[in-house]
């Protein structure tokens, strides 16, 4: 049986079909001008339409990635997602829709989008070589995003500045500084520098130094700075786990108050806690866990957990050193990180107003001077 041949396509016919710009002008050139006026006119016509219905696909592009960004928002938010991560995929969703939009609308003016495209993406290497740090800020923003060593709301510090997270955006973080400062530090900086978080943990240890002169009880001392710690109901006295079932024991208190109140008051009842969907338990498990313990499912704790939870955070008095002028000793204590400057602050002034009772003094530097006597340098 012989194999099929087919005859080899024509490369030179093939070439003199294409007319060439000499030809097309020559073309024109024997229209006379009606045909021309025509072809003119036709060639307006045509590209009007296509104009008019690239605005008519902008604006109604334009409309549909609008209601997109609103669709995907208000579901971000009703999932109970992370925050920083709902404004990283919105604003990459955007960028996207709003790209294709343009490539599209090039595409219905009569230009080779494929073109277009490879000019983009030659542009964007060149780019991209030139903002080589900018993508660097980027795959930060990305590494932030899944690793999560902090998220909108913590208090970190970190490239020599403190303050309060408000944004996670694509190539910057923003946080709010005490004083209400906004400082913009870029992403690519955080995801491989240090970072203090102080909100990453649910509890944290507060120190105070207490000075008292020497002569002074420090058994005295160590009782009553006890006793102003162990007073404090913000303060933790025996473990973690025996403070959250305090709270939790708290909480429940004042939510039978409460419903009672509304009973009485006949006010409508507070709105039953849901559980968080597959999504939410996925990119923000803290919030889940907060949900789930809320509405009654059991949250089990992984072995180091565990240990944290029970072992003693009960607040200690310790003799920490002989100082020239004074007996320094070091109070520490536990609290929750969200009240740490509260117990601070309170700690601090219980301590100055209320240890003088016990017959302490707070000594201040002293020094003493001999005169010689000037008799006695005479003789």
């Amino acid at each position: 049986m012989l194999p099929l041949q087919f005859p080899d396509p024509d490369i030179t016919a093939l070439s003199d079909s294409i007319p060439t710009r000499a030809e097309e002008m020559s073309v024109l050139s024997n229209l006379t001008f009606d045909e021309l006026v025509q072809k003119v006119v036709h060639s307006l016509v045509t590209f009007a339409i296509n104009l008019a219905i690239a605005i008519v696909v902008f604006y109604v592009g334009r409309y549909a990635i609008r209601k997109i960004y609103n669709f995907l928002s208000t579901v971000f938010v009703k999932r109970s997602l992370d925050r920083s991560l709902t404004s990283f995929v919105l604003s990459m969703v955007k960028i996207v829709l709003y790209f294709i939009l343009i490539v599209t609308v090039i595409g219905i003016l009569g230009i080779e989008t494929s073109s277009f495209i490879a000019l983009f993406a030659s542009a964007g290497v060149a780019v991209g070589m030139a903002l080589s740090g900018t993508l660097q800020n980027f795959a930060g923003g990305v590494l932030i995003l899944l690793l999560k060593p902090y998220k909108i709301g913590d208090y970190i510090e970190a490239q020599g500045y403190a303050g309060t997270v408000r944004e996670i955006q694509i190539f910057h973080t923003v946080i709010t500084t005490g004083d209400n400062k906004s400082i913009i530090i870029p992403n690519g900086g955080l995801s491989t520098g240090s970072v203090n978080n102080w909100s990453r943990e649910d509890y944290r240890r507060v120190e105070w130094p207490v000075g008292i002169s020497y002569g002074d009880s420090v058994e005295a001392a160590r009782n009553k700075l006890l006793e102003i710690l162990n007073t404090d109901p913000d303060v933790v006295k025996t473990t973690f786990a025996a403070d959250r079932l305090a709270r939790k024991q708290q909480a429940e208190v004042k939510e039978e108050e409460s419903e009672v109140s509304n009973a009485q008051t006949g006010a409508e009842p507070a709105e039953e806690v849901r559980k968080p969907g597959f999504f939410a338990r996925l990119f923000h498990p803290r919030r889940s866990r907060e949900i789930m313990q809320a509405a009654g499912t059991p949250e089990v704790l992984l072995p180091y957990k565990q240990a944290a939870e029970v072992a003693d955070r009960a607040p200690v008095v310790l003799l920490g050193e002989l100082a020239d002028s004074s007996v320094n000793l070091k109070v520490r204590a536990w609290t929750r990180s969200t009240l740490y400057w509260d117990v601070y602050f309170r700690i601090n002034e219980r301590i100055y107003a209320e240890l003088p009772s016990a017959g302490i003094s707070f000594p201040f530097p002293q020094l003493d001077v001999h005169m010689p006597d000037n008799n006695q340098k005479q003789s």
